[in-house]
């Protein structure tokens, strides 16, 4: 039989540290201690671990590889935001290694090491970042720059990229009330996600505002699946029928919100003096995908372009690559409100 071929993840159950540690003791990089250092040496040695020659040359100089971190890349936010990084990266001649910490971010620490042990000269960290406390000290003790491409709140001690989630709830829900809705719904979203928090905020701030009613049961937690966002969209109108606007936090329960209104009969559109009456219902969404143009009538989003802040999440991490001391900077990406026909 073919002897079990020893990896790095056996060394670091072996000398009882992590993965990260042992890839720092074998490129020589980071800040490990004598100790250390002799018990992960001495482990590879109890072990018989064979060094990959090729990998550690990389470790030891520019490998050209870029690691992103994202929970779920299905997401079409996810997906934009990387097709932005991998253009810019390419142009430097990088090539992006993609890594998937799982929706609640359950491997985040296991796909961060994973990455140093790849070689890779820098790390961004594609939303997800309150789960990411301990990223920073490890990426220090890594000699690795971190990014955050963040949907949602940032790591203080990192660059940030991210969207505005508040200011573009305000765009939203003050357009809606300037075209006459006083009865506006919110739809989608988990109750844990930093992302709702900033968007909710920024929607209930402003019918605060304008003095309109804030209701919570006209607030429905949601996840991305259509068929639950149609289903939802139907129990929400049928118990409160005055409803003429619905806010979807994403543009999978935009799209859901839009099959759900049409299944009870509801029709989608802009109008809002007696919209109940004539069983009308404006919808917007946030994020905006190419589907939202073939509904009819297309439908109406607030976004932040997920490519655009791809491209600056990969900007930023390559200066900080080239100079590691600069001060760390925390950029908001602008949003902008897509007008078509759903409200």
């Amino acid at each position: 039989m073919s002897q079990k071929k020893i990896t790095i993840n056996d060394v670091a159950e072996e000398a009882s540290v992590s993965v990260t540690t042992v890839s720092l003791v074998l490129s020589g990089k980071g800040r490990i201690s004598a100790a250390t250092a002799e018990r992960v040496n001495q482990a590879i040695e109890t072990l018989g671990y064979v060094r990959n020659r090729s990998a550690m040359m990389l470790r030891g100089g520019d490998s050209g590889v870029v690691g992103l971190i994202v929970r779920d890349i299905c997401n079409p936010f996810y997906a934009e935001m990387t097709a932005g990084l991998s253009e810019m990266l390419e142009k430097q001649g990088k090539v992006l290694f993609l890594t998937q910490s799982g929706q609640h971010g359950q491997n985040l620490d296991r796909c961060f090491d994973s990455l140093v042990a790849q070689g890779v000269e820098g790390i961004i960290l594609g939303g997800g970042a309150e789960n990411a406390s301990e990223l920073p000290e490890k990426a220090r003790e890594s000699s690795i720059p971190l990014i955050c491409a963040s949907r949602a709140s940032s790591l203080d001690e990192v660059d940030s990229i991210r969207p505005d989630n508040m200011h573009a709830a305000k765009m939203a829900t003050e357009y809606l009330i300037k075209r006459g809705h006083h009865c506006i719904a919110w739809l989608g979203g988990s109750g844990s996600s930093l992302t709702r928090a900033e968007r909710i905020g920024g929607y209930c701030s402003t019918l605060l505002q304008y003095g309109l009613p804030f209701r919570n049961e006209w607030i429905i937690e949601c996840g991305s699946h259509q068929r639950d966002a149609a289903a939802l969209t139907e129990q929400l109108i049928h118990h409160h029928p005055t409803i003429t606007a619905i806010l979807c936090h994403n543009a999978s329960v935009a799209l859901g919100c839009y099959f759900g209104l049409q299944r009870i009969g509801r029709t989608i559109g802009k109008g809002a003096v007696d919209s109940y009456y004539d069983q009308q219902v404006a919808l917007v969404g946030f994020g905006d995908v190419p589907e939202a143009e073939l509904t009819d009538p297309p439908l109406t989003f607030v976004t932040s372009s997920a490519r655009e802040i791809g491209r600056s999440a990969a900007t930023r991490l390559l200066q900080r690559m080239a100079q590691p001391d600069e001060n760390i900077q925390n950029v908001i990406m602008p949003s902008t409100l897509i007008e078509r026909g759903s409200a």
